[in-house]
């Protein structure tokens, strides 16, 4: 199940799972993207694909994308919140609506569509969480406080969690990208050179690595840097 997966890293990685065989279930807020992209994936790999308009932000809208997978599918094994909003300007600028609408997207609706998805995860005695705070959900930046303390909020919660679902058998993996080049970028006012960013497809064959690791291991948290950004 990929929440966001009607643009960016989203659409990106629903590819990569098609390709690999998986059933998916897509959810986005945007109905023609999902249709758009269902289709394809479909004809160019035969994915048993489900598209569900969703806002994550509301319970009863990810109660229905869930009820809708389980009729469709059975069983959720992986959620991945690919969903997001980004405000990046200096603190006395950032309005009370911007500064609710990021805790909305980044924080609400990861804690809405865990909440659905976990009960079946924990019945079924195994189930994979992905979300991406982003660098910003780690290391701080000037003139995205707002933005850090949604992604640093996501951080804690998932954190929090994998303490709470591993006796379960609930993996949960963090992503820290730094900077990608999608859509994100096109309303943002400052300044950067996103042709030194990563490309979106970089960003989701590491969604597709986080998924498909297999036996003991856990990889709890990824930190992926474009080169011209290394730690």
């Amino acid at each position: 199940m990929i929440v966001g997966a009607g643009r960016g890293i989203g659409r990106a990685s629903a590819g990569l799972f098609a390709e690999a065989g998986a059933s998916l279930v897509l959810a986005s807020r945007t109905e023609q993207e999902l249709t758009e992209l269902a289709f394809d994936l479909e004809r160019r790999h035969g994915a048993p694909t489900l598209a569900v308009r969703t806002d994550a932000t509301n319970s009863e809208s990810v109660e229905r994308l869930v009820g809708e997978a389980v009729r469709r599918f059975g069983h959720v094994d992986t959620l991945v919140y690919a969903a997001g909003a980004g405000v990046l300007k200096p603190f006395n600028e950032t309005s009370e609506e911007e500064f609710t609408q990021l805790l909305d997207v980044n924080v609400k609706g990861a804690f809405l569509m865990c909440r659905a998805v976990l009960p079946l995860m924990e019945k079924q005695k195994r189930g994979h969480i992905i979300a991406l705070p982003g660098i910003l959900g780690r290391s701080p930046m000037a003139q995205a406080a707002a933005y850090c303390a949604s992604k640093f909020a996501l951080t804690g919660m998932l954190k929090a969690l994998a303490l709470e679902t591993k006796r379960f058998g609930v993996r949960v993996s963090l992503l820290h990208f730094g900077g990608v080049n999608t859509s994100f970028w096109d309303q943002i006012t400052m300044r950067v050179q996103r042709e030194r960013m990563l490309t979106v497809e970089a960003a989701a064959r590491a969604v597709l690595f986080a998924a498909t690791q297999e036996g003991e291991g856990v990889l709890g948290e990824l930190i992926l840097q474009p080169e011209s950004h290394q730690l």
